[in-house]
């Protein structure tokens, strides 16, 4: 699923030095990828709070100062480097588990209710987006203000995801599988109005991007969660390094493609 040409690329004399697009390609690779970045912030968010003991508090603290240093990082950097967008996107993931743990079971709003407050959120950060830049798309982005807005939108996606995905196997009782079956449902219908549709492909680019946050949370406590609650019962650490490889061996894959394609200078 690709999403329409960004209206807000910069000009001026100096626009073949800046021109350079900050966020990954979306493609196939981008969605697996999505995948499992979001499986592996699930595994690795519960690793912190629940196997290491640590409390949703600290966990918490701990997840979104290396998000804070991360992104801080990947903001002040030049261009695009597919390594560190990657670390990015697995640190909100990691750092939405937290949120959505730490809403329901610290702060007792429950997932329907955090769900809502993230919503909210979400659709705020969108509309000062839209109104202050024109343009929601992230194909390309070309400056830093609004690959920050990028980043916050990324942010109250993927904890929306995780609490919606909680939602789905606490609330109504679905098990992790169904939940993960639900939401790649969902994430099917998107792509059929994708291909299907005139619908704007950037609220479609949105709406998949919330949806694979809980099919990847949804799969990754079927991976971790007991046995006698419907998961493998896999350690945390163990299902995170798996996830990790496989998500470093695709990204080397699309470095590599993209080596092999780009024009010689």
């Amino acid at each position: 699923m690709t999403t329409e040409p960004s209206p807000y690329a910069p000009t001026g004399p100096d626009v073949d030095a800046i021109t350079v697009n900050r966020v990954a390609e979306v493609t196939l690779a981008f969605w697996i990828m999505k995948i499992l970045a979001t499986t592996l912030g699930e595994t690795a968010g519960d690793f912190l709070s629940m196997t290491l003991n640590l409390g949703y508090y600290i966990g918490f603290a701990i997840t979104f100062a290396l998000l804070g240093v991360i992104l801080w990082v990947k903001i002040r950097a030049e261009g695009f480097h597919p390594v560190l967008f990657w670390t990015a996107i697995v640190a909100t993931t990691t750092a939405g588990t937290e949120v959505s743990d730490l809403m329901d079971r610290s702060l007792g709003l429950g997932y329907l209710w955090g769900s809502v407050l993230l919503v909210a959120g979400l659709v705020a950060t969108l509309i000062f987006w839209k109104r202050r830049h024109g343009s929601l798309s992230v194909e390309p982005i070309f400056t830093r203000p609004v690959e920050i807005l990028f980043w916050i939108a990324v942010v109250f996606s993927n904890s929306l995801g995780t609490a919606f995905g909680d939602f789905l196997t606490d609330n109504l009782s679905l098990s992790y599988l169904q939940g993960a079956f639900v939401t790649a449902g969902v994430i099917g219908v998107v792509l059929a109005l994708h291909y299907a549709t005139r619908i704007n492909a950037v609220l479609l680019f949105w709406l998949a991007f919330v949806f694979t946050r809980p099919f990847g949370a949804t799969f990754g406590d079927f991976l971790t969660k007991p046995a006698a609650d419907g998961g493998l019962s896999l350690p945390r650490e163990w299902a995170s390094l798996v996830t990790l490889a496989a998500l470093a061996a695709v990204l080397a894959l699309t470095m590599v493609r993209a080596s092999r394609t780009a024009p010689q200078s």
